[in-house]
C-alpha cells in the first residue's frame, strides 16, 4: 500500500476511503492522481493551485450533478485548506484517443452533444444583454494584453475590436457551461461521461461550442452534424454569427497564453483561428 504523508491528495483519499493504492495513469495531469481503495473502487484526487478554480469546480460538482447523473464524477470528499477534491473515477477511454475519422469518433460527438444538451436545457435562461457585455469586456482585456505584447497588428486589433462590439450589442441566452468542452474532457465508455469542471459557470450557451468549432469541426464538419444531432437542435443564423465572435475570444486567449507560457502549438492555434475570422 502506498501513502505519501505530505501529499494532500493522498491524505484526503486516506481519510475518506482508508488505505489506498496509487494507480499510474499517464494521461492524467501532474496535479491529479488516481487511487484504488481496498474494495477495488477507483477514485481521482485533484489539487488546485488557484482558489477561484477550486471554488468553481467544487460548486459545479455540488450543484450540477443532478443534471449530469450517470455522466459525470461524484464528489466524495474535499479539503478546502489545500484546495483538494476527491471524485469517483469513471470508466472509459479519453475520447481524444479514438481514431480520427472512425465511427467511434462520430458517435462520441453525438453522445457528447446529448449530454451537453441536457445540461443546457436544465439551466437555460432567456436572452439578455448582460452576458454579451461581460464577454465583450473580457475580450477587450485579452486584446489589450495582445497589443501590449505586440502579438497583433493594427488590422487584427480592429477586427477583434469589431467582434467585441458585436458581443457588447448582442442578446444571447445563457446556461451553465463547461467552457472546456472537447474530447480530452470526455470519457468514452458504456456511456459518455464528462469531467474537469474548473471552468464551469453560467455563460453564453453557444460559447460551449467554440472550442469544438475552432479545434475540431472546421476540419471535420460531419462531427458538428453528429454533435448537434445529439444536442437536439441546430444552430440558427444569429448563433452561427455569435460563434464566430466567440472565435475572437478563442484566438486572442490562445495568442496571449501561448506567448506567456512559451507554448508554440497554442500560439499557432490562436494565429490560425485569427486568420479565419471575418
Amino acid at each position: 500500500m502506498t501513502t505519501v504523508a505530505d501529499d494532500p491528495r493522498i491524505q484526503l483519499a486516506h481519510d475518506v476511503l482508508g488505505a489506498v493504492e496509487i494507480v499510474p495513469d499517464p494521461l492524467l495531469p501532474p496535479r491529479v492522481v488516481r487511487v484504488v481503495d481496498a474494495g477495488g473502487r477507483h477514485f481521482v484526487a485533484k489539487q488546485h493551485a488557484e482558489q477561484d478554480r477550486y471554488a468553481r469546480e467544487l460548486h459545479a460538482y455540488r450543484t450540477c450533478g443532478a443534471h449530469l447523473s450517470g455522466h459525470a464524477p461524484t464528489l466524495v470528499g474535499r479539503y478546502d485548506a489545500s484546495r483538494t477534491l476527491l471524485l469517483t473515477a469513471l470508466a472509459g477511454d479519453r475520447a481524444d484517443t479514438v481514431a480520427p475519422g472512425s465511427p467511434e469518433e462520430e458517435l462520441a460527438h453525438h453522445e457528447a452533444g446529448h449530454v451537453l444538451g441536457a445540461l443546457h436545457r436544465a439551466t437555460s435562461m432567456p436572452q439578455g444583454g448582460a452576458v454579451g457585455a461581460v464577454l465583450a469586456q473580457r475580450l477587450q482585456g485579452w486584446i489589450d494584453q495582445a497589443v501590449h505584447a505586440d502579438l497583433i497588428n493594427t488590422a487584427e486589433r480592429n477586427l477583434l475590436n469589431h467582434h467585441a462590439a458585436i458581443l457588447d450589442n448582442s442578446l444571447m441566452d445563457s446556461a451553465v457551461c463547461h467552457l472546456d468542452y472537447q474530447p480530452r474532457n470526455w470519457l468514452d465508455g458504456d456511456v459518455l461521461s464528462i469531467y474537469d469542471f474548473e471552468h464551469m459557470r453560467r455563460d453564453a450557451r453557444i460559447r460551449d461550442f467554440a472550442r469544438l468549432e475552432f479545434r475540431r469541426w472546421q476540419a471535420a464538419p460531419h462531427l458538428r452534424t453528429a454533435f448537434l444531432d445529439g444536442y437536439g437542435r441546430p444552430l440558427n443564423g444569429s448563433e452561427h454569427r455569435l460563434l464566430e465572435s466567440f472565435g475572437a475570444i478563442e484566438a486572442t486567449t490562445a495568442l496571449v497564453k501561448g506567448h506567456k507560457e512559451d507554448d508554440l502549438p497554442l500560439s499557432a492555434h490562436g494565429r490560425t483561428v485569427l486568420s479565419r475570422l471575418t
